[in-house]
């Protein structure tokens, strides 16, 4: 894929400059080469958006865990470039996937969301596409010397659902 150098760009910010990730260093090409594969190969969508033809951000879907049973469960993941951000593209990114993950045969979305304690964009954007609170992990994560949590949220992709 042509915009697997955009997408590195583009998380690499969010590794070294946020807890929106707990990656430490961000990922090489070679690394989202791989990805990228994995994710496509298992037929799970990976999107991008552009705006007058510049990457603007992206959003694909993983699974959940790699035991059979979990097949039919995903996780999603969506990154906007700064510049971005607030015009409107992650909720266009959200629905698209999933509307696709659906039309995949893929029946729940999970997100694990970076919680320092003040609602994060990520954990509102997610509320509005019809997730709701399925957990917390407390202190799990260290990061730019603090201890974060997550916060794992749900959604049903069955027809009940959507």
């Amino acid at each position: 894929m042509d915009d697997l150098p955009g997408i590195a760009e583009i998380y690499a910010h969010y590794v070294e400059n946020s807890t929106a990730t707990f990656e430490l260093e961000p990922p090489g090409e070679a690394e989202w080469n791989r990805r990228f594969s994995a994710i496509v190969d298992a037929g799970l969508p990976f999107l991008v958006a552009e705006t007058s033809g510049k990457l603007a951000g992206y959003a694909y879907c993983g699974p959940w865990k790699t035991r059979p049973a979990y097949r039919r469960t995903v996780e999603d993941s969506i990154y906007l470039a700064p510049w971005a951000v607030g015009q409107g593209l992650g909720g266009l990114l959200f629905r698209e996937l999933l509307t696709r993950s659906a039309a995949a045969g893929l029946r729940e979305m999970i997100a694990v969301i970076v919680d320092n304690g003040n609602e994060s964009a990520s954990a509102a954007l997610h509320r509005r596409h019809g997730f709701t609170e399925a957990g917390r992990l407390t202190n799990v994560g260290f990061k730019h010397g603090q201890w974060l949590d997550t916060l794992l949220m749900q959604r049903s992709l069955t027809p009940e659902g959507l």
